[in-house]
């Protein structure tokens, strides 16, 4: 509860469609328009990997960080294994999860977080803009027609979240939040990452302060991590989805939307780049996962 409401304060067409329609009977009446124009109440909420952006957000800025000689080339090494096994076996393990986050939190302490700010622009630049899933950006930009707010929700750090919603024009961003003072990173986190029911709980506040109707608001993401958020509102969608999530999707009648196309679609979870190799390479980056504990 504590990182869902921690995100929640800190936060306030051109690729090809595959429109898979939830099975239904013949004959059944037409969906009402969807989004409804001018309903203030409702919102969208948008997963950011592999639902907005190809791969991951941590994937494309740790490649940034690197070259900037934030950490040396063994630590992308041992990184760039564990996310390869991560991204093929397409489940998570505590242990590496509790490493990500001691590793990225060691990464950023002592840095100012205007700097990392300043950074995120310029990364977004070199290795975001262009792995933007159009299919999924016309989605949020029909909510957005509508007169509808539309927010980013994800693990990565709200920083990184936050200049992605702004560049693409979205109402803002929920990530996890690294504790500052002064402006200066301390190495820990404001409650746990925005993983899983976290982020449920981050929309919950967040709705709760923007007096909205979840009932009518939509959300988006890849992952079965998220069911949660997407089981609050009244119109969830799977987009991209990892296997356990097509499967639930499909069994509750959910709609689904897959923009990936022939290879890219054939192994959930590895965003398209180029085979393992660079995907690891790239993803080593990140937040550089495995960094050793010295």
């Amino acid at each position: 509860m504590l990182a869902g409401e921690a995100a929640a304060e800190a936060a306030r067409k051109t690729s090809r469609e595959v429109d898979e329609l939830a099975p239904g009977e013949p004959g059944k009446p037409a969906e009402p328009e969807f989004p409804v124009r001018g309903d203030v109440r409702a919102a969208a909420f948008f997963d950011l990997d592999n639902t907005i952006m190809q791969g991951a957000a941590l994937f494309h800025f740790g490649r940034g960080l690197y070259k900037r000689k934030f950490f040396d080339t063994r630590e992308l090494l041992r990184f760039a294994w564990q996310q390869a096994w991560f991204r093929l076996a397409g489940s998570e393990n505590a242990e590496h999860m509790q490493d990500a986050r001691d590793s990225a939190l060691s990464i950023v302490k002592g840095h100012r977080v205007s700097e990392l700010m300043e950074i995120g622009e310029e990364i977004y630049d070199e290795y975001m803009a262009d792995r933007i899933w159009p299919g999924t950006r016309a989605l949020a930009q029909a909510h957005l027609d509508a007169g509808q707010k539309v927010w980013l929700v994800t693990a990565a750090p709200v920083e990184t979240a936050t200049i992605i919603a702004r560049r693409l024009g979205l109402t803002g961003a929920l990530g996890t939040v690294a504790e500052s003072v002064d402006g200066v990173y301390t190495g820990r986190l404001v409650g746990e990452p925005l993983h899983g029911p976290a982020k449920a709980e981050a929309v919950r506040a967040l709705a709760a302060a923007e007096n909205l109707d979840l009932s009518r608001c939509a959300a988006y993401s890849d992952s079965a991590n998220d069911i949660p958020m997407l089981s609050l509102v009244g119109h969830p969608y799977a987009i991209n989805p990892d296997s356990r999530l097509r499967a639930h999707a499909r069994a509750r009648g959910w709609r689904l939307r897959d923009y990936r196309t022939g290879r890219k679609a054939a192994k959930v979870g590895i965003p398209a780049a180029a085979g393992v190799g660079a995907v690891a390479g790239g993803a080593a980056a990140a937040v550089a996962i495995q960094r050793r504990r010295r």
